[in-house]
């Protein structure tokens, strides 16, 4: 039986998924919730072989929330739920800690496939969504410059930059002056707001 915790915060989404699975005879929903932040524990209570989570809840801290509970099951997928319209969330997450992606569009078969193919230990992308993962914009910034607008999104001046990150002042106008130039941004809040919605920046 392949035990499965689902993470859907719409709740009739969620109720519709989980008779959907639990109709099949090799699946068991052992737990649902509306949000990831109770996951890492509740995996911890029923031992799940894949957590389906819906992408949205991997934006901003989610990611560090599902580090801790696969770091606690090892031996656990995860499969993500996400549109076309969330391809580079996708782009952060697959990879690193999502084994699999499923289209909210896609036949409730599919989905099941998908569960079975990631406890074979096989990848599982939806076709379309690995699509608009490859289309997706790629940051143009190097990993020095977004560390540096990483740190002037937070608001603080340039001195303060330059001294979380151990430069000189000079260093941090030159990563800045390079930032405004790729993003075409006029301003280092403008490339903050373009790099965010673009979601190059956490």
């Amino acid at each position: 039986m392949i035990r499965i915790l689902l993470v859907e915060p719409l709740s009739l989404l969620r109720g519709a998924l989980a008779v959907t699975l639990s109709r099949e005879d090799d699946l068991d929903v052992v737990a649902d919730l509306g949000a990831l932040g109770p996951a890492p524990d509740m995996a911890r209570a029923v031992k799940p072989d894949v957590v389906v989570v819906n992408i949205a809840l991997l934006a901003g801290d989610g990611l560090e929330t599902l580090a801790r509970l696969t770091a606690g099951q090892p031996g656990c997928a995860t499969l993500a739920l996400a549109g076309p319209d969330e391809s580079v969330l996708l782009n952060r997450a697959v990879g690193r800690l999502v084994d699999g992606v499923a289209s909210t569009r896609a036949a409730p078969c599919e989905l099941v496939s998908g569960i079975r193919r990631l406890v074979r230990g096989e990848r599982s992308i939806d076709a379309g969504l690995a699509v608009a993962m490859v289309a997706a914009p790629r940051s143009p910034l190097s990993p020095r410059e977004m560390t540096v607008l990483s740190v002037a999104a937070s608001g603080v001046p340039s001195a303060e930059i330059a001294a979380e990150l151990h430069l000189s002042a000079g260093t941090v106008r030159n990563y800045i002056s390079a930032i405004l130039h790729k993003t075409g941004a006029r301003n280092r809040l403008e490339a903050v707001r373009l790099a965010e919605s673009a979601g190059w920046l956490p």
